[in-house]
């Protein structure tokens, strides 16, 4: 369990609310889909370890936290058969709520960095995800054309988006109509960590957008809306409304029920850029530019082509005779 706030080896109270580590550390995150994220780690945790299916992170006493608590907290995890990835994220969650508990001055540091050294669980599996086939592409495309209203023209352009721009869909959920530039056919994208990066969209994609921005019109605000019953852009504060990360991935999920396609998410379309760059010969380095990663290592990871090209690839080595 967590320590209690009164706890006999310490004898520190729970420091009050605005020195909270649960409230500072998700205050640090830039994205609304981090925060949830991680929020729900730190939430879990904190129920795993009082018992307590209605408590969240807040307020509990993660200053009071010692290297024997947090090896408990990660042989707990591992005894409710969580996977060694869940666990390592809720451990990063962890890790993080420490640093901003020493931040704030609640604990030493040399508490903090012994209670943080806690190990990742090794782990090695075949990556989630799948490579979205050219002509699943062209099914949830033409499903979009067969819709000649304003939701079919949207539609179409997030999806065409998605795929030649490799965003996340957090990503094209920030989008604004400033950040598109028609004379380049380029996006600027707000990343992960505040950092700006440009995108290119190919030709089909610009087309497909414009017709989306023909009956979005040209007005400042986010390039993607949500509309109303209506069939017009939602607006707040007088300009297009922005929609959120689940509301992109919902399109491609209903689009591609729809088509008959299977169940694809945004991240599939991401993974299918990166393969399908690597296939044109792309080089790894400007792949890892293109989609914002830090390394080219995570990049390499998210490669899913079928194995029938890996296969085609040793297929033309020669044995000598």
């Amino acid at each position: 369990m967590l320590p209690q706030p009164s706890s006999p080896s310490t004898g520190h109270a729970v420091e009050p609310t605005e020195k909270d580590p649960y409230r500072s550390y998700l205050e640090t995150l830039t994205s609304a889909e981090s925060r949830r994220t991680m929020r729900g780690c730190l939430d879990r945790i904190a129920r795993l370890q009082t018992g307590d299916s209605r408590v969240s992170g807040a307020g509990q006493p993660w200053h009071l936290l010692r290297y024997h608590h947090t090896t408990a907290i990660r042989a707990g995890m591992l005894d409710q058969g969580w996977s060694g990835a869940y666990v390592n994220k809720h451990l990063v969650a962890l890790r993080r709520v420490l640093q901003e508990a020493w931040r704030l001055g609640m604990m030493t540091a040399a508490d903090y960095h012994a209670a943080a050294d806690v190990p990742p669980v090794p782990h090695h599996r075949i990556p989630a995800g799948h490579h979205v086939p050219k002509e699943v592409l062209a099914a949830i495309f033409a499903d979009c054309d067969a819709d000649d209203t304003i939701t079919g023209s949207r539609d179409a352009a997030v999806i065409a988006v998605l795929y030649s721009s490799g965003c996340r869909r957090a990503e094209v959920a920030r989008l604004r109509l400033s950040d598109y530039d028609s004379s380049d056919r380029s996006l600027t994208v707000l990343g992960k960590g505040g950092k700006q990066r440009q995108v290119y969209l190919t030709s089909q994609a610009v087309t497909r957008l414009h017709r989306w921005l023909a009956w979005r019109g040209r007005g400042a605000g986010a390039l993607f809306s949500p509309l109303s019953k209506a069939g017009r852009p939602r607006i707040r504060d007088g300009e297009p409304a922005a929609m959120t990360g689940q509301a992109i991935a919902d399109i491609l999920t209903r689009r591609s029920d729809s088509a008959g396609a299977g169940r694809y998410t945004p991240h599939d379309l991401r993974r299918t850029f990166i393969g399908d760059l690597l296939d044109a010969g792309v080089d790894l380095a400007t792949t890892q530019q293109l989609v914002g990663h830090s390394s080219p290592d995570t990049t390499a990871r998210y490669d899913r082509r079928p194995g029938r090209r890996r296969r085609e690839a040793v297929d033309r080595l020669q044995l000598p005779e």
